[in-house]
């Protein structure tokens, strides 16, 4: 059965590292660079036996944005619904309620995102990004 924690104190900083390292979306992000984004985000963490198989943070004033970023779950435990109920724990947080926009990017999982709530962006042209994907590389 997974449990899920926010407390900051049992993240294991070397999985969710090992892990999103070697992602699509932060491939080759630093330590340094992770552990500063993870003390600046609200995160939850998902167990199994105590080992931590899944993982989820917010990027938010927590008042009215927040950015769902860095979902995993580990490839031997996805299928069971781990995701759903780590990013539904997430959303339920208290520091997250009463958001006007609640904001992700998904390569692959627009169906769970979906059955939460997400839609496709209204819109699209309105959005802009600055993006510099060597960031890392330069570091």
């Amino acid at each position: 059965m997974l449990r899920i924690s926010a407390d900051p104190a049992e993240l294991d900083f070397e999985r969710v590292h090992a892990f999103l390292r070697d992602s699509y979306w932060a491939a080759g992000i630093p330590a340094a660079t992770l552990r500063r984004a993870l003390d600046h985000s609200v995160c939850y963490s998902g167990f199994i036996d105590g080992r931590q198989i899944a993982f989820a943070r917010a990027v938010t004033d927590q008042a009215t944005f927040a950015y769902v970023a860095d979902v995993f779950v580990s490839e031997t435990h996805r299928g069971r619904g781990h995701g759903r109920a780590i990013v539904t724990a997430l959303l339920a947080d208290p520091r997250l309620q009463g958001l006007r926009r609640l904001h992700l990017v998904t390569r692959d999982m627009q169906r769970l995102y979906a059955g939460l709530g997400f839609e496709p962006l209204g819109q699209p042209e309105r959005h802009m990004q600055k993006h510099d994907p060597d960031v890392y590389l330069r570091g």
